[in-house]
């Protein structure tokens, strides 16, 4: 595997960092294939419970596509798949909880990365945007997940301005979930792990799994769907667990079963 990715698995969360600071952390071949990797080991491993995806350095989270001729921003046009989408694909799959650790800039395909993890942290300097219409392009994968967690008219000035917007005026817009100092990045990234990592797993597997079923479902398919999920969900060896130590006032200890 090559270095543009470092993966480790740190106590109950599996990080992924993007390790090319020199280069904004922009994404190439290498850096997708390494987020695919880390999502693969992650979810092979019993011990992870958490994904931290983050950007070495302080410069950038991640700046886009690395627009260096025949870097990042070439394409098969035979395949009818892209390495990029298939990332965002496998991370839409995933059933362990994912945190963006967003330490500075986070651009055009950056936003992807963001998008597709289901919480975020970012330092209060972080820098937001999506800059493709100005080098004639679209970011036409990221809308996807975009238009998805974002009001449609903040979409539209957003990819259709190019302009950057700040840390606050991402969270507002629901993109990040917590903004905190630079320096406290960290701490807070650690404390919302904690919030998860003592959780249920086969809670989150499942929880996960039916969020992403009834997306595109009308009202009454949706609860028909999830009254089915909560039954079979209270069989688990977690459920019966969690009721247990709720009743004896306990801790519980979770099989992830």
């Amino acid at each position: 595997m090559s270095d543009a990715v470092l993966l480790q698995a740190k106590g109950a969360a599996f990080w992924i960092t993007i390790n090319r600071p020199d280069k904004r952390n922009a994404l190439n071949a290498e850096v997708v294939a390494g987020i695919r990797a880390g999502y693969a080991q992650a979810h092979a491993n019993p011990d992870v419970r958490v994904i931290v995806l983050t950007g070495a350095g302080e410069k950038a989270f991640c700046a886009g596509g690395d627009l260096q001729p025949d870097k990042g921003f070439v394409f098969d046009l035979a395949q009818p798949n892209v390495p990029y989408a298939d990332m965002l694909r496998e991370a839409h799959q995933a059933t362990l909880p994912s945190i963006a650790r967003v330490n500075s800039v986070c651009m055009a395909g950056g936003m992807g990365l963001l998008c597709m993890t289901d919480l975020a942290v970012c330092a209060d300097d972080a820098v937001f945007g999506l800059p493709e219409v100005k080098v004639g392009v679209f970011p036409m994968q990221v809308m996807s997940l975009l238009q998805r967690q974002v009001p449609k008219r903040l979409v539209r000035e957003w990819v259709l301005s190019g302009e950057p917007f700040g840390a606050h005026e991402a969270q507002a817009a629901g993109l990040v979930n917590h903004v905190v100092p630079a320096a406290d990045l960290d701490a807070k990234t650690d404390w919302l792990v904690g919030r998860l990592a003592d959780k249920s797993p086969t809670a989150i597997r499942r929880g996960k799994y039916a969020l992403r079923a009834i997306e595109d479902m009308g009202f009454e398919q949706s609860l028909a769907y999830t009254e089915s999920q909560i039954a079979l969900l209270a069989q688990t060896e977690d459920a019966q667990e969690g009721l247990a130590a709720f009743n004896e006032k306990r801790k519980p200890v979770w099989t992830g079963r």
